[in-house]
């Protein structure tokens, strides 16, 4: 690798991506600059607790920091925080910020991720104690808004996992919670009818109410609460309201300054965009997928980090592809979902269940090839799976689902 002495290298954004990166490149052998700017002004910290521990504890998000402060200074990384960009130069290299002062750079990283959808419901900017889910400012602003010694009625705006992760840790703070999904079932754009079931069970076992095809279309004053109104004329009293529907990616400087968008901003095998200084990571990218052969946005932590590693590794010159095969998880109640691969494209699933109470795996076949596995409280499945899917191994479906059949490597094999 060329010097990088004289060099800067500008990130935009400072969560799981950029962050990571960050500290990869220095790793890697860069020895310029190395600047991170973002508009929160929380120092980076984990994202995945805030719907699940952190929004039951009395924590701050010090407790759940991506890096320790002493690390930045250590590594020499200059955080900028509570600073915004407003545009990029291409030609000039170099971005305006929102203090108006311009920086150069000889690298840059987008890594801006997104934000929550707020859908055109009528009434929602004006609704009292409304909230998405997505920062520690979001998680503070609801643990806030639940103070208060009578019973909180929440009514939580979409069934995903984001919703259901909210929904389970207020209902444990004691919240009177009700779940509103516009689809058929919960989880319907991410995984299988035995998945949507299961967690509709689990939830009403714990007291939360999982109601489908509502569509909220109102939401009006009632008093000091909100009024939820729905398509079919069905209304929610809600003290609180949690949004938890999608979200829109941040493309816009990217778009703005030419790059090629999309559904994302679209990378190579290296994360670079069409402009060979500029490359971008995390939520943000549209990318290649060599083992599922399309290209996928994600919104993970996993790919995330797996990217940023990939960016920094191609910056310092190494010849690199990514290619990891993406994985998820998700807390709710006594349950942990494990997941691992994706299942877009299946037309077979095997279900094989457990002894133990609340603990089976979901097995995605597109014919003999296994696409995936969702882990539920049963994390050897979550392993086996991830070697399955890497190897590309034929499997007995049959075998699978014998719980008979120890739960070992070779267990599964086709003869």
């Amino acid at each position: 690798m060329t010097t990088t002495k004289s060099q800067v290298c500008v990130v935009i954004g400072a969560s799981h991506a950029g962050v990571n990166f960050a500290f990869n490149l220095r790793r890697e052998g860069w020895e310029g600059e190395i600047i991170l700017y973002d508009i929160d002004t929380e120092f980076p910290y984990h994202r995945p607790p805030l719907s699940k521990a952190y929004l039951t504890s009395k924590d701050e998000t010090d407790q759940s920091l991506l890096f320790p402060k002493e690390n930045y200074t250590t590594d020499n990384i200059t955080l900028k925080l509570g600073v915004g960009v407003e545009r990029f130069n291409r030609e000039e290299q170099s971005i305006l910020l929102s203090n108006g002062s311009i920086q150069s750079y000889d690298k840059l990283i987008i890594a801006t991720g997104a934000r929550p959808f707020m859908p055109p419901i009528k009434g929602i900017e004006t609704a009292k104690n409304l909230f998405p889910m997505r920062t520690a400012e979001d998680a503070i602003n609801i643990r806030k808004a639940f103070k208060g010694s009578k019973e909180k009625r929440v009514v939580v705006i979409g069934g995903g996992y984001i919703g259901l992760e909210t929904a389970a840790s207020l209902k444990k703070l004691g919240a009177s919670v009700v779940v509103l999904e516009r689809e058929a079932r919960i989880l319907a754009r991410v995984t299988a009818p035995v998945m949507s079931q299961f967690f509709t069970q689990l939830h009403q076992n714990n007291g939360v109410e999982i109601l489908t095809t509502k569509n909220v279309v109102s939401i009006e004053p009632n008093g000091g609460c909100n009024m939820v109104v729905c398509d079919d004329g069905s209304q929610f009293e809600a003290d609180l309201i949690v949004v938890g529907v999608g979200i829109q990616v941040n493309t816009e400087l990217a778009q703005e300054a030419g790059l090629v968008i999309e559904n994302g901003i679209k990378v190579d095998e290296t994360a670079r965009t069409n402009d060979e200084n500029i490359y971008a990571i995390g939520d943000c990218t549209y990318h290649y997928n060599p083992h599922y052969n399309c290209c996928l946005r994600l919104e993970s932590v996993q790919n995330a980090v797996d990217q940023g590693k990939t960016a920094a590794k191609a910056i310092c010159g190494e010849a690199v592809i990514y290619d990891a095969i993406p994985w998820f998880w998700s807390d709710q109640f006594d349950v942990k979902l494990q997941m691992v691969g994706l299942s877009i494209g299946y037309n077979n699933i095997v279900v094989r269940d457990e002894e133990a109470e609340n603990s089976f795996s979901a097995w995605y076949f597109k014919d003999d090839e296994l696409l995936a596995v969702d882990a539920v409280n049963f994390a050897k499945a979550y392993v086996l799976g991830t070697k399955f899917i890497k190897s590309g191994q034929k499997l007995d479906k049959s075998k699978i689902s014998d719980i008979s059949i120890p739960f070992k490597p070779n267990s599964f094999l086709a003869e």
